[in-house]
């Protein structure tokens, strides 16, 4: 996901961002790339999700929960519980508890202000509760989100930064940028370039890009779907993507 006129998803009312100038508008998931707009102070959002990717040869994904809470104004604390699946090609489906997320993210500048709003939003992966499913090492993402909006319904977000982990052989880079426009009161959609440095020996660096869409039900119920395909590499990194989730806020 991931918030003040709100969001990340974070993410308030996507009609206002027709009719306020600088209202940002929602963001976040569905899309890879993270935005710097928090979950509003003392609110909830939550996501209900499914996500996966297929390569030439795998396909693995996850379903799980995603909470976030406004903590203070400029806080947003989140909290990911994902339970995975992993499908060689050829071989047996694999399921468990993946890499539980934990994360902070503090937004130190402002639009009215700075003229872009600008977070940090540094995320921890715990060990894999499954031999399975997901990495046994723990890691630590480092990343920058900034964003800018503008009358008419149009917003652009994106950053990146690098994961580090125990295993040097795990470590990467991201880096996105995504541009929505709100072509009606409840329906956003938008598009990403997406891309990422190899993650261990033997798998290259990917770049890809997607289309994503948010419909707002009501104040309360949201429906988010995404889909990707690389442009590099995609045949060992991603053929396709996908991510779909209900979004609860209150």
């Amino acid at each position: 996901m991931r918030d003040g006129c709100q969001t990340r998803l974070q993410w308030t009312i996507v009609a206002a961002a027709m009719v306020a100038p600088l209202c940002p508008a929602w963001a976040g998931p569905p899309y890879v790339s993270d935005d710097p707009q928090l979950t509003d102070y003392k609110h909830f959002e939550i996501y209900s999700f499914s996500n996966g990717t297929a390569t030439r040869g795998d396909l693995a994904g996850a379903s799980g929960i995603d909470f976030n809470y406004g903590a203070a104004p400029d806080l947003q604390l989140t909290a990911t519980l994902p339970a995975g699946f992993d499908r060689p090609a050829g071989g047996k489906t694999s399921f468990g508890l993946s890499n539980i997320e934990l994360a902070a993210k503090y937004r130190f500048l402002h639009q009215d202000s700075f003229g872009l709003d600008v977070s940090i939003f540094p995320r921890i992966f715990l060990p894999s509760g499954s031999g399975a499913v997901g990495n046994s090492a723990p890691a630590l993402l480092l990343p920058i989100w900034v964003q800018k909006d503008w009358a008419g319904g149009w917003s652009a977000f994106g950053g990146g930064g690098c994961v580090v982990s125990p295993q040097p052989s795990q470590n990467f880079c991201i880096a996105g940028g995504v541009v929505t426009y709100q072509i009606l009161p409840k329906l956003q959609v938008g598009t990403e370039l997406f891309h990422q440095t190899a993650d261990r020996a033997g798998t290259p660096a990917s770049t890809s890009l997607g289309v994503g869409l948010r419909y707002d039900i009501n104040e309360t119920y949201h429906l988010l779907g995404y889909v990707r395909r690389g442009i590099q590499n995609a045949s060992e990194t991603d053929q396709v993507s996908w991510y779909a989730s209900v979004l609860f806020t209150f």
